[in-house]
């Protein structure tokens, strides 16, 4: 039997191939970053070819490093940026046009007009989102109305659509020599084109959006044995390695952090911040700014449900300070300059760099540093950024128990920032709960792994999964509740200041 189990994690920054073994320890990984194009204010997009190619190389490398064969892969998964979408020609492979990134807001005007038409509670309804510059069927819409032929194109069958899962795999499994063009149901429900009671694409919503049904996926379990095909012997591996789960990036987290029962919930730390409580097989729907989405479904099992709450810019924030700004080298250099001094001093940055996600969903906001005094230094504003994280958090949280009634005990948290204790130990202090990391942080590649690994029989069932999670870090909160309520306020004030800054039709 193999001894091993990979996972491609296609996220926003970076692609790469993760290898754990039967414990769920990770044995091997290979990452690289690719190109964030910004053409314009407003519009961030990908190269998906450079997608593509630097996964190859990461999968390629991380078995070469760990010394293995592709035969001591039991299967494959994997996970992704979900709302990012690709457009391509599956005769020749070659993408239509740059990836539209989640992040990006040149949809806006279609998301506007799409509730002056009276459709938002018709989305709202059936795919649980509202509409939004953030999912993905305002991007298929915008690239069938502006890119020179592509809807004819689609209506031929000769152009296909699909998130950075379903690019990813078209690929692996062949690309125009009988690749498979097929997505999971938690892809699916970021679309605002599937409806979440019959985990199918919607005729009304491909009706309101405009959209050929050919173009889609087809939309399968995240787990399952037969699936999703096996990659091609050339490449990137030497031998067929059966592909059996698929996940979004923050479902798969969820996965990984065994958040298997309805009331438990977890945050992830990556490019921004994804919160998500399971729900369990009833679908809740929310009246305080969340997302209803499907949190997986393994085989022929009811899917399960959750409440998301989504937040654009967190670990970008950090990013944009490294990129645009040059205040640190690298990320952990925002800790350390940080702790340069002992609080932000009423400094607050809000990263609207793409509107507000959950809960308001404002997309009129953009950021801002507000409270500067002449006094404050680079140390001040790293700190503000860090705190962002956390009191953005808080907003979700809020509104987590507002929609559920469920109080967290304890926030359970995973992505790279979580290396970051100085930003753990914030957001235990501005939640006023504990927070608690695992020994593996990097939970996203490991919920994939654990789809696809169910799928064949590597692991036996979620219990068994369960038995594999072990805290490796815990903050409790050190403010007391006065200083907590100062630094809401405040932060709910610089919210307000982000409001109104740009004119939306």
């Amino acid at each position: 039997m193999a001894d091993f189990v990979g996972a491609v994690d296609q996220g926003t920054t970076s692609s790469r191939f993760m290898i754990f073994d039967h414990d769920g320890n990770e044995v091997a990984k290979h990452q690289l970053e690719h190109t964030q194009y910004l053409p314009r204010p407003g519009w961030v997009e990908h190269d998906p070819v450079e997608i593509w190619e630097r996964t190859n190389v990461a999968m390629q490398t991380a078995v070469r490093t760990l010394g293995i064969s592709a035969t001591d892969l039991a299967a494959i998964g994997i996970t992704n940026q979900r709302e990012t979408a690709v457009v391509w020609d599956p005769r020749t492979g070659r993408p239509y046009g740059n990836a539209i990134v989640w992040q990006d807001t040149r949809t806006d005007s279609i998301a506007k007009a799409l509730e002056r038409d009276g459709h938002g509670d018709t989305i709202r309804r059936k795919a649980g989102l509202p509409p939004a510059t953030y999912f993905s069927g305002g991007k298929i819409k915008w690239m069938l109305e502006n890119i020179d032929g592509l809807r004819e194109a689609a209506e031929q069958g000769n152009a296909l659509f699909g998130t950075t899962d379903s690019w990813v795999l078209w690929n692996l499994t062949g690309g125009p020599n009988g690749g498979i063009h097929a997505t999971d149901v938690t892809n699916a429900s970021r679309t605002m084109l599937m409806d979440l009671e019959t985990l199918d694409w919607d005729d009304e919503l491909l009706q309101i959006f405009d959209i050929p049904r050919a173009m889609l996926p087809k939309i399968n379990p995240s787990s399952h044995a037969e699936a999703y095909g096996t990659t091609r012997t050339s490449r990137p591996l030497s031998a067929p390695v059966p592909i059996t789960g698929v996940l979004g990036d923050q479902q798969a987290a969820t996965v990984g952090q065994v958040c298997f029962a309805p009331g438990e919930a977890k945050n992830t730390y990556g490019t921004g911040n994804f919160l998500l409580l399971n729900t369990g097989t009833d679908l809740v729907r929310s009246e305080h700014g969340l997302l209803t989405t499907v949190a997986y479904k393994f085989g022929d099992a009811p899917a399960v449900y959750a409440l998301e709450g989504s937040i654009a810019v967190t670990g970008s924030a950090v990013q944009w300070l490294r990129d645009q700004l040059h205040l640190i080298s690298d990320a952990a250099e925002s800790e350390r300059l940080a702790k340069t001094v002992d609080s932000s001093d009423g400094i607050y940055f809000v990263p609207a760099f793409s509107g507000l996600f959950a809960p308001y969903w404002r997309s009129d906001a953009r950021g801002a540093i507000v409270g500067l005094a002449r006094f404050h230094t680079n140390g001040h504003i790293a700190r503000a950024t860090l705190e962002s994280m956390c009191y953005q958090s808080r907003d979700v949280v809020e509104a987590m128990e507002k929609d559920s009634g469920v109080h967290l005990e304890v926030l359970k948290v995973d992505g790279g920032v979580t290396a970051n204790e100085l930003c753990m130990q914030t957001q235990a202090d501005v939640l006023g709960v504990p927070v608690s990391r695992p020994v593996v942080a990097e939970t996203t590649a490991l919920g994939a792994a654990y789809a696809a690994g169910l799928a064949t029989g590597f692991w036996r069932d979620t219990d068994e999964l369960r038995a594999h999670w072990n805290e490796s870090r815990r903050w409790e909160p050190q403010w007391d509740d006065e200083q907590r309520a100062a630094g809401v306020k405040g932060w709910k004030k610089a919210v307000e200041r982000t409001l109104d800054w740009v004119d939306v039709e």
